[in-house]
């Protein structure tokens, strides 16, 4: 199911020349817990976690999320084809090492930027500095 899911999403991607997608875990109003209308991150990974980022590529798909949720994440990316980013271990890239390194020159990074905070929003540019790269939501 994960993996059909995956690869719907990523033949959207490809049709909105969109290389990586950033699906986090928000509504439109920061909620601590969110309605099932912004559970995307858990549709498309299979994690029901309530904290974490799913990071989509055409060819790499994985979830961040913190210590409270390794086992369960570990459990439920089984077989998905989602690897787990266990934030804050030693040598696990944070998500904007990994859009930097992801991204190709001349890419475009895609995220629904009703659910992104300003925050986050803020650093998506770092992200794309250095090549030919933009965000789009």
């Amino acid at each position: 199911m994960i993996p059909e899911r995956l690869s719907r999403l990523r033949r959207e991607m490809e049709q909105r020349r969109i290389d990586v997608y950033v699906v986090p875990t928000a509504d439109f109003h920061e909620s601590e817990y969110v309605g099932a209308h912004f559970k995307a991150r858990s549709y498309i990974t299979g994690f029901t976690g309530s904290a974490g980022t799913a990071i989509i590529t055409m060819t790499e798909a994985g979830l961040w999320t913190d210590a409270r949720y390794f086992l369960q994440a570990k459990h439920q990316l089984e077989n998905t084809g989602v690897t787990l980013y266990r934030m804050g271990e030693e040598g696990v890239p944070t998500i904007m090492e990994y859009l930097r390194s992801a991204l190709p020159e001349g890419g475009t990074l895609g995220f629904d930027g009703r659910v992104i905070n300003a925050r986050l929003g803020a650093e998506f540019p770092r992200a794309c500095r250095g090549k030919e790269r933009q965000a789009c939501c």
